[in-house]
């Protein structure tokens, strides 16, 4: 197979680009870098299409070496053939691989494999053949050996037939028809083990659908309710074409004296080999296939949660609620730095409300508090009514945002929380990481499994190593895309920087705590193990600021400096008119970027890069992102009517809508249908997770807590 060729047309670019981008990888260099430094190397390839691309590459790596595993495994056999080992090469997937070897596979005894023991291949043979006229059992009776387990007439045609749907069963181009066809004309059909039970599967209770029409999410359910034993679930279809279609493999008809005994091994092959084996592959790979279209949501679900708009220069009071055990509170200044921590019971059972309006008097006095971070787990509805009544009662402008707490608890209880909070509880680090969140989401999300934040549907039921490796790249790409700033940033926020990994992060900051703090990018080569690779790889997406050179806070890469200063100068700029920031409106000089590219020695998209940054240094991208709504006053959901318009954040999209905050603690759903006056196939060509979109209200449901939205205003 020409791996090239075959990535070029899967991902519809040029085989100069597919190959270039091979080239890099197998260089050692990261997805991120490539996106960003390497443009007029692969023709400007985004790293999403770089991440498809070193999937694709991986999967058919990993099937050139089965092939040759497969290869070698049939030659020592002695089976190899010239035309089998054409169909082996040729083949474009592991499935068709595998049903080529399965013949010649080392596998567990079975009916078949029995059979031929007995010595019962030449009586199939001749059954295959069809060209006996001799009635059936006086045939089969010379095949009779009480020695070898054959006891009867009877017994001896059973392993014969045997021995047959074995043969059609492994048969790849039979098997490949049969998948065909079961794809296209079985139905997924779900039942209830207890048809009275209540769980939440009901409306799978009776599904009957084509695997077609079947989506993704509807896939994941139904699997989740055969795990937990609640349905069954089968493929069903009429079977009567595949039958046809083995008996003619068999030339049923031929001889009419066998012709009732090979209908019944056509049969038999279908409903006991090939069907179930099909059928298991099928459903693995529509599994396959939703676990694919969860992961891409949950991803981009996932980026814009990473990349919503710090909040910052202000004063946070992360508030963690709960009922039983207290809220706990978490003051943190503008920097991320925690100046004290507080437990309150405003809460049932205790509903001390007085004495914790007194502590949240004295705190925000004490502290100049602008804003309140609420996590929106247990507790948060009642938590918000007593916030929303002391505000009012006092005369400073202090606000409150609901966030999303998912893996608070989670990261208040590992080994990273207790190593940055020796001295705190898990619910007064939980409290921390609810305002940082705020503050700076990628910073502090980054310290949590990205599988613990709630922005995915079923993801414990996926593939949990290809969802981490999804997500992590997801991670990845939001780090480097935002920039990380050398002298603050944590290990964990460190490690996802493009080429460095776990250790090297921990040695810059033992080396920052060491030295005081970086002051040049040149700096990192004193880093032990961060060799020139490593430095390579990171140096463009790490930021100094108030550096030794202003080009250090920039996305500027130190291989281009020199080109970057003598731009500057032909432009006549300066470095201190960068770390002034009077460069903007420089790109503008530049009339004729192909001849000043050349001049330079750089690329065209090297140059509009560099121009960027002069005009932005330091920009952060996360400006363009929607801001968070901040709220000072409560809803409850009783207050809703059908037909109010309200303002509110997606918090979550899913492949049949999206959840919206509409300041109620019950998120509403937004139905896909009613995202859009236009058709649209998936809630993500309309809404990301943290847009902020307007919403009419079109039914409550207060029993199940259900509220239905619409964005068609």
């Amino acid at each position: 197979m020409d791996i090239i060729q075959k990535l070029a047309s899967e991902l519809n670019i040029r085989a100069g680009q597919a190959e270039a981008a091979v080239k890099l990888i197998d260089e050692g260099n990261t997805i991120p870098f490539i996106a960003r430094y390497r443009k007029e190397v692969t023709g400007s390839l985004d790293d999403e299409v770089l991440r498809n691309l070193d999937e694709r590459l991986r999967y058919l790596r990993g099937l050139e070496e089965r092939k040759e595993a497969v290869l070698s495994s049939i030659e020592e056999q002695g089976k190899l053939t010239t035309e089998l080992k054409a169909k082996i090469l040729a083949a474009e997937t592991l499935v068709a691989v595998e049903d080529l070897y399965l013949p010649y596979k080392q596998k567990r005894r079975t009916r078949a494999s029995i059979a031929r023991e007995r010595g019962l291949a030449p009586l199939a043979d001749i059954l295959l053949a069809q060209e006996e006229t001799t009635p059936l059992l006086e045939l089969a009776a010379g095949f009779v050996d009480p020695e070898k387990e054959v006891n009867s007439p009877e017994e001896a045609l059973q392993g014969a037939c045997d021995i047959l749907a074995e043969q059609l069963s492994e048969q790849a181009e039979i098997r490949a028809f049969l998948r065909d066809a079961v794809k296209n004309c079985a139905d997924v059909v779900a039942e209830a083990k207890d048809p009275k039970a209540e769980s939440v599967y009901e409306q799978y209770y009776q599904y009957h659908d084509s695997i077609r029409r079947t989506t993704g999410h509807r896939v994941l359910a139904i699997n989740r309710g055969e795990k937990e034993k609640v349905l069954t679930v089968k493929l069903v279809m009429d079977e009567d074409a595949a039958l046809r279609y083995l008996e003619k493999k068999l030339n049923v008809g031929k001889n009419e004296n066998m012709t009732p005994l090979l209908k019944a091994t056509a049969a038999d092959s279908f409903r006991r080999l090939i069907f179930p084996s099909v059928e298991r592959d099928i459903r693995n790979e529509m599994t396959e296939k939703a676990e694919d279209g969860a992961i891409k949501v949950f991803g981009k679900n996932l980026e814009q949660l990473l990349l919503q708009p710090p909040i910052s220069g202000q004063v946070v009071l992360g508030w963690d609620p709960a009922f039983r055990t207290g809220c706990k509170l978490a003051v943190v200044d503008a920097t991320g730095k925690v100046l004290d921590t507080v437990v309150i019971y405003p809460t049932a059972p205790q509903n001390k409300v007085d004495e914790a309006e007194r502590v949240l008097k004295r705190l925000i006095e004490k502290y100049h508090i602008t804003l309140i971070s609420v996590g929106n787990g247990t507790a948060s509805r009642e938590s918000e009514q007593v916030i929303a009544g002391f505000l009012r009662k006092i005369p400073q402008k202090v606000q409150y945002v609901i966030v999303n707490e998912a893996g608070a608890s989670v990261y208040s209880a590992s080994k990273l929380a207790t190593e940055e909070f020796p001295n705190f509880d898990v619910g007064q680090r939980s409290a921390a990481s609810i305002a940082r969140r705020l503050q700076d989401p990628l910073a502090e999300l980054v310290k949590i499994d990205p599988k613990s934040i709630g922005v995915g549907q079923y993801q414990h039921d996926m593939n949990q190593k290809k969802l981490g490796e999804a997500l992590g790249g997801v991670v990845e790409s939001c780090v480097n895309r935002v920039g990380v700033d050398l002298n603050t940033a944590s290990a964990s926020l460190l490690e996802y920087v493009s080429g460095v990994n776990k250790t090297i992060a921990r040695n810059i900051v033992a080396y920052r705590d060491e030295n005081g703090r970086f002051d040049s990018r040149k700096e990192l080569l004193k880093v032990p193990k961060l060799g020139p690779k490593a430095f390579e790889q990171c140096a463009g997406f790490l930021r100094v600021r108030d550096g030794k050179n202003p080009l250090d806070m920039t996305a500027v890469h130190p291989e281009s400096y020199k080109a970057a200063s003598e731009l500057m100068k032909k432009l006549g700029a300066s470095l201190e008119d960068l770390s002034g920031g009077s460069l903007k409106g420089i790109s503008r000089k530049v009339h004729d970027r192909k001849t000043m590219a050349e001049e330079l020695g750089i690329g065209e998209e090297t140059l509009a890069d560099i121009l960027s940054e002069l005009e932005k240094p330091g920009r952060d991208p996360r400006e363009e992102m929607p801001r968070p709504v901040l709220r000072s006053d409560v809803l409850e959901m009783k207050d809703l009517k059908p037909g109010m318009v309200l303002k509110g954040t997606v918090r979550n999209v899913i492949d049949f809508g999206a959840f919206v905050d509409i300041g109620v603690h019950q998120d509403g759903l937004v139905h896909v249908s009613q995202m859009s006056r236009k058709f649209i196939r998936h809630p993500l060509e309309a809404v990301s997770v943290g847009d902020v979109v307007e919403v009419k209200v079109l039914s409550v449901d207060l029993a199940k807590k259900r509220i239905s939205l619409t964005m068609k205003l």
